[in-house]
């Protein structure tokens, strides 16, 4: 193991055992106590931490992620919930989270704005050039989790709406939500108007950008692809011929120093990781209101890889 990892792992355990003592101090004072009673167990400093973001499809991908490291034996340690790529990104540089599931197009243009590549392929090649030395993009799935500015059905047809393009052409205000930091995307407001010449209001919605589109609160959404509610709300895709919305494939971001210790076990994940088989897993979450858990755990003997 790398002295770099070392560096990362030593900050990650201190700090998690830093915390557990505090708590374990608040919780009791007896001072016979057992002192491991009531807390969490803390991983050995070998563990592969596997990291999330803090919403629900990125968290059931980071899962499979770590039932199928340890289903051939390989120390893991879960940091999910970590929030956004400003929040997570640093953490992976360092080392001190190991494995991430991402979304390539999102990924390239966190670090090149600039970036030009719309399609799969390029835009995966296009990212394996711009990532730091210390992060290493591993095989992309056929997934995908893509940004996409979606309508009610009502809308598109009040406003014959087929493209993002055709925004342009609504009469009265448009008011597009979406996550804050939307705002600042290259494909957000800013990016509409220069891509496409629409001019919107902008709305920070976050986890209620949906309830808020169907509720006309809105008019545009900010919506995953993956989304199942795309279908069972009657919601509208506007296409995007400009390529304002770069590919975003499932990519699992590693360590340099782990990447090659966990590249068999997760690429075989990335290539039995379907667009249709994503968007089942996040509607039997919200719908059936299933854990994370449990179902990588099913998903995972499904596709022979537990």
């Amino acid at each position: 193991m790398s002295t770099a990892r070392n560096k990362g792992r030593f900050a990650f355990v201190a700090t998690a055992v830093g915390v557990s003592l505090a708590l374990s101090g608040c919780g009791s004072s007896d001072p016979l106590a057992d002192p491991d009673e009531g807390t969490e167990p803390i991983g050995s400093s070998d563990a592969i931490v596997v990291g999330s973001q803090a919403y629900a499809s990125n968290e059931i991908i980071a899962e499979i992620y770590a039932q199928a490291l340890e289903a051939e034996g390989i120390e893991v340690t879960r940091q999910f919930n970590i929030g956004q790529r400003d929040a997570y990104m640093p953490s992976i540089e360092s080392g001190e989270v190991d494995l991430f599931p991402d979304y390539t197009g999102n990924v390239l243009q966190f670090f090149d704005p600039d970036a030009t590549a719309t399609s799969s392929d390029e835009v995966y090649d296009a990212l394996t050039e711009v990532l730091p030395e210390s992060i290493v993009a591993l095989e992309q799935s056929p997934a995908t989790d893509q940004d996409s500015y979606t309508v009610t059905s009502e809308y598109a047809e009040e406003n014959d709406l087929t493209t993002i393009a055709d925004l342009a052409d609504v009469d009265g205000a448009i008011t597009l939500g979406g996550p804050a930091e939307l705002e600042e995307r290259p494909y957000g407001p800013t990016g509409l108007e220069e891509k496409y010449g629409v001019t919107v209001d902008f709305s920070a919605t976050g986890n209620t950008t949906v309830q808020n589109l169907i509720a006309g609160e809105i008019q545009v959404g900010n919506v995953y692809t993956s989304d199942y509610r795309i279908s069972s709300e009657d919601l509208v895709v506007l296409e995007d011929p400009e390529g304002l919305f770069l590919a975003s494939n499932v990519v699992p971001l590693a360590s340099a120093d782990v990447a090659d210790e966990v590249r068999d076990v997760i690429d075989a994940v990335s290539a039995a990781l379907t667009p249709e088989g994503l968007v089942e897993l996040n509607l039997q979450n919200s719908e059936e209101q299933r854990q994370a858990d449990e179902l990588a755990t099913e998903w995972l003997e499904e596709n022979g890889l537990s």
